[in-house]
């Protein structure tokens, strides 16, 4: 199996500058305009009844009154301009409503003139606070490396055992994967998993377990030893095509290596020769719907007892790196560091 080099791999089109994206929800640009002219069109509304309301305190110097629209062509000229000079206040009321209202709501009309830079300023700041709390907040979380079938598949079976959507991070080459990603709910980064600066990114250093679902087998070998050189004591789980190059993975570091061509054509055989023992087995891998296969540690009351005696319905026993049968007599009895693999009942989700 040949191995792309680092440099080929940072030639990926779409990179995107490796940049972190979390996902953010905002109006469009349409709406953005038509809320802005409102807002505008409200300021000049107001402008007019205040100038209208006073309109003894204004003298015009075509024909000394002020009408409606005098007062409208004031107020327009007042706040996009500095005002021409024919319609002027002269009463001490009239002075008095343009320093403590005119003014000010002049003020207001040039910001949402020139809202559209200081909305891009704006939204950059909040952009990199929102980053930096991410960052600083990002502990023991989940690497997500590929967002395909494999990827999007092994995110909802995580997020279905009760992962929060915000302690997922996905890394992939394709900037409209990453968008996919952040319309649902994840932070993303968008670069070659390969390289160590787009891994650091996603802060793969202090990540709790990584999930490699790329395209390629020989990609999969790459970002195995690049996060296990980043994260010494992260739990890597891999996925590849081909069974042959299932031990290359575990020893680049992966803790488990799931063959996908291998797996999918052993459930077909099986499902061929018991359609309804296909339909279990994806019943079991499915969490959260009928019945789940999870594990976890022996309760102090099991303690002792067999593994019949237990509530559950226990297939496995894990005992340090032992994996005991339900049937092995070395299985029973259960002790406190021992880890049971069961089937239980999907709990129900309240709607």
């Amino acid at each position: 199996m040949k191995l792309p080099s680092h440099d080929a791999a940072a030639r990926t089109p779409g990179d995107g500058g490796h940049r972190v994206h979390l996902p953010h929800f905002s109006a469009g640009p349409l709406r953005q305009v038509v809320r802005r002219l409102l807002l505008a069109l409200l300021v000049l509304v107001v402008t007019v009844v205040i100038v209208y309301v006073d309109r003894t305190g204004y003298h015009d110097n075509a024909d000394d009154e002020v009408d409606f629209l005098d007062a409208v062509y004031y107020s327009t000229v007042t706040l996009s301009t500095t005002g021409y000079g024919d319609i002027v206040p002269y009463s001490d009321s009239a002075r008095l409503c343009n320093i403590l209202l005119v003014t000010p709501l002049r003020v207001v009309f040039l910001i949402i003139l020139v809202g559209t830079t200081l909305e891009v300023l704006a939204e950059r700041t909040r952009e990199q606070y929102r980053l930096n709390r991410w960052r600083s907040a990002l502990r023991d979380h989940t690497v997500v490396v590929g967002f395909g079938t494999k990827g999007r598949s092994a995110v909802q079976t995580l997020c279905a055992t009760g992962l929060p959507k915000n302690r997922v991070v996905v890394v992939d080459p394709n900037q409209k994967v990453i968008e996919a990603a952040n319309a649902e709910g994840f932070a993303g980064v968008v670069g070659d998993a390969t390289r160590s600066d787009v891994l650091l990114r996603a802060e793969a250093q202090r990540a709790r377990q990584f999930v490699i679902a790329t395209q390629r087998d020989d990609t999969a070998v790459l970002v195995t030893l690049t996060a296990r050189q980043l994260n010494r004591g992260a739990n890597i789980v891999a996925a590849v095509r081909e069974e042959e190059n299932a031990p290359l993975l575990r020893q680049s570091g992966a803790d488990a290596v799931i063959t996908s061509a291998s797996a999918a054509g052993r459930l077909l055989g099986m499902s061929v020769q018991s359609p309804t023992a296909g339909a279990v087995i994806e019943d079991l891998i499915q969490q959260g719907t009928g019945l789940d296969l999870v594990e976890r540690t022996v309760v102090k009351a099991e303690v002792g007892k067999s593994v019949r005696e237990t509530d559950d319905l226990v297939v496995s026993v894990l005992r340090g790196h032992r994996l005991l049968a339900y049937d092995d007599p070395d299985a029973s009895p259960l002790r406190a560091a021992d880890r049971l693999i069961t089937i239980v009942r999907a709990p129900m989700v309240q709607e």
